[in-house]
């Protein structure tokens, strides 16, 4: 019997796995005992065990002959990867390999992959898929309070406050053991407002559901502060002691009148005052978002906007208030926060800063000019894949871009268009698939290491099972490739030893780890940072006494409203947002492959207000597609009326002909270089079949 912790979303739900002799897998339990969950479990998490039995996973490296992909031993395939490094770097130099990570990687996985980049390949090209989801809100947090860190007190306050806004966000289908918070937080009196363009079942749940146009959230806060200010919502004491910036953002609000905005959202003013009063009416309250605000091209923007209304009504920094970030991916605020982000070092060290430079090198035995300089966001690199002067050579680790990048076909030539492609991942993914190498590794019960939740809890995921021969951990790889590359030492394939060199290096930056132990995170249950001894208590509650800026106090933005990059016009005249089912998870790499969750969400859909669909003559389940400046869709149509008729809704789960990101617009925010996926312009129509021509059938004459 083993306790250790879901491998998806950034809940990190406690869980037990316990041997079942009539199973092929062990049987997955929730620990009542662990704080986030306390028992619960969504479905993913349920039948996650079903991902280690056998037949399901990869368990041999394969490489590309003439004939395609063919099982390989490990040498030949570590040495194809490697010596492809080596001739790429030599010919075209070292910024033409690259490095892709992801936001499930352990804080292990990242470290050494961040450190791999930087010494190994002495690359500036490397990024990480978590650009692609918490970076605008990371972004706006550091601005405003001079660090991130997705939810700035643990997720129990949520029930103990006495309002929450939540934008963009839907973690009754994303992460459904949340949902308890929310329902205990009204049963303690308390209301829940939510912002989002469908009526989702979290919306469901709400006092005041706020159904805006998507792309206007921006313009939404910026009307509820200027709702606060004239109604003398103002915590003008607050302000004073420990902000600066208000008369700027006071400016910035007072031009969003409430007519006007109603005009942009489309929520009426009656509704805008409601969500006003419900919010200022108690001492304590937050304002949480997810991917809704924060994947647009002015995503920063928006999430400031957001903190601003916090801090001018003096709801941050406070007991029981405050601003947070839903963070998605299982470790993505780890994952944000080690190395593996192109203009980062690990600890939330910028990687343009000296004094940080000269850290990490010291613990790495070279000189801080030797390390390279900030490259490019995730978008940025792979559109520069197999282009002259791009990334010729490419790593992929824990990420499936083929399906969750945006404008998803263009990305998809780009990988086509590399010289050497290499893979590592626990299925054969739809990025697999175009590899030259696939290196099978462990997965998450198969393997040990540390992740970290969206409060900033510092967790450690146990192993359980022996992974089927033939397969290796990600550490394993890079400690193999680094030792090909010429470094001996200094990449460690013993979770726990790279551990202890993070800690090293994360001590005395913003996200110290240094007084965390896995010792210690067993017996605690989890560590919150920063943590910077192992006799402090770690840190559940941040901006208590002051904020992360050199001054203490908390930073107004100011943001004024835009459109989005692409709004709807007379050839494509409908919005299309995207997002997520309960039933599956990211890409769908993994959970496509359990059983009960593909039956229960088998395929791709277009949701859309029946009022549409009548106006195009489509009846439930008909075949429609949907176009985009970038590429066309073809999946059955869903009619609801929980959606804005002037908009349109898919999942992103799934590849082929209803791959949503073949649609979204890339472009980028200009602080975080979030890509716009949640708002782009469409037309839908109902899909045309081909016709088929059935041959004659010769009549014998006589017959």
């Amino acid at each position: 019997m083993t306790d250790t912790h879901c491998p998806y979303c950034a809940l990190q739900c406690g869980m037990r796995l316990s041997p079942n002799p009539a199973a092929e897998v062990p049987e997955v339990t929730g620990r009542d005992d662990f704080p986030v969950n306390r028992g619960a479990l969504c479905g993913k998490g349920q039948t996650a065990a079903a991902l280690l039995a056998p037949g399901v996973r990869l368990t041999a490296p394969l490489v590309r002959d003439a004939d395609g992909l063919r099982e390989a031993s490990w040498e030949e395939a570590l040495d194809r990867v490697a010596g492809a490094m080596r001739a790429t770097a030599a010919t075209q130099g070292p910024d033409a390999v690259g490095v892709f990570g992801g936001g499930g990687l352990t804080n292990e996985k990242a470290y050494l992959l961040g450190k791999f980049a930087r010494l190994a390949l002495r690359t500036r090209s490397i990024d990480y898929n978590g650009r692609f989801c918490m970076s605008s809100a990371a972004a706006a947090s550091r601005a405003a309070f001079g660090l991130d860190r997705g939810l700035p007190f643990p997720l129990a306050d949520v029930a103990r406050t006495g309002c929450v806004i939540l934008v963009g966000a839907n973690p009754a289908e994303t992460m459904p053991p949340a949902v308890r918070y929310l329902r205990e937080l009204r049963k303690n009196g308390g209301t829940l407002i939510v912002v989002d363009p469908r009526r989702t079942r979290t919306a469901e749940l709400a006092d005041l559901h706020l159904q805006p146009l998507p792309g206007t959230d921006l313009a939404l806060a910026l009307g509820l502060l200027h709702l606060a200010v004239a109604e003398g919502h103002v915590d003008e004491e607050f302000i004073a002691a420990r902000t600066t910036g208000w008369a700027d953002a006071r400016a910035a609000a007072m031009a969003h009148w409430p007519e006007r905005v109603e005009a942009l959202t489309g929520v009426p003013v009656p509704r805008l005052r409601e969500a006003v009063a419900l919010f200022t009416r108690t001492p304590h309250a937050m304002v949480l978002t997810a991917r809704g605000p924060e994947q647009q091209s002015k995503g920063t923007a928006t999430v400031g906007a957001w903190i601003d209304l916090c801090l001018a009504t003096g709801r941050a920094g406070r007991p029981l208030s405050g601003y947070g970030c839903l963070t998605g991916q299982g470790n993505g605020q780890g994952g944000r926060e080690h190395g593996q982000k192109a203009d980062q070092l690990p600890g939330y060290r910028s990687l343009e800063d000296p004094g940080a430079r000269a850290h990490i090198a010291a613990l790495w035995g070279v000189d801080p000019g030797a390390l390279p300089h900030s490259g490019s966001s995730a978008y940025e690199l792979l559109d520069s894949l197999g282009r002259p002067g791009g990334v010729r050579t490419l790593l992929v680790m824990g990420s499936n871009p083929v399906v969750s990048a945006p404008d998803a076909a263009r990305i998809t030539r780009r990988l086509t268009a590399l010289d050497h492609l290499a893979v590592c991942d626990v299925v054969l993914s739809e990025t697999a698939l175009l590899a030259d190498v696939v290196l099978p590794v462990t997965q998450w019960a198969e393997e040990t290491g540390t992740l970290t939740n969206l409060e900033g809890r510092v967790l450690l995921r146990r192993a359980a099972v022996t992974p089927p021969a033939g397969v290796r951990s990600d550490l394993a790889v890079l400690h193999e490739l680094a030792q090909r590359l010429g470094h001996a030492t200094g990449f460690s394939s013993v979770p726990e030893e790279v551990f202890a060199e993070l800690r090293r290096a994360t001590a005395g930056a913003p996200a110290d780890y240094s007084g965390i132990s896995y010792d210690r995170i067993a017996a605690e249950d989890g560590v919150f940072w920063p943590c910077p001894s192992p006799e402090h208590p770690g840190t559940p509650r941040l901006f208590l006494d002051r904020f992360a800026h050199p001054d203490g106090r908390a930073r107004f933005t100011a943001p004024s409203h835009r459109p989005a990059a692409e709004e709807p016009d007379e050839a494509y005249p409908l919005y299309l947002t995207t997002g997520r089912t309960v039933s599956h998870y990211q890409s769908g790499a993994q959970t496509r492959r359990v059983p009960e969750l593909a039956a229960a969400a088998p395929g791709p859909y277009v949701e859309l207000h029946p009022d549409l669909a009548a106006g195009l003559g489509l009846r439930e389940g008909e075949l429609v597609t949907v176009t985009s400046r970038r590429g066309t869709v073809t999946a059955p149509a869903r009619l609801t009326a929980a959606i804005r008729a002037d908009t349109v809704f898919m999942p992103f789960h799934w590849p082929g002909a209803g791959r949503a990101n073949l649609l979204t617009n890339p472009a980028l925010d200009p602080v975080s270089r979030m890509p716009e996926f949640k708002v782009c312009a469409v037309r839908v129509e109902k899909a045309v079949l081909p016709r088929v021509r059935v041959p004659a059938v010769p009549v014998a004459v006589g017959a």
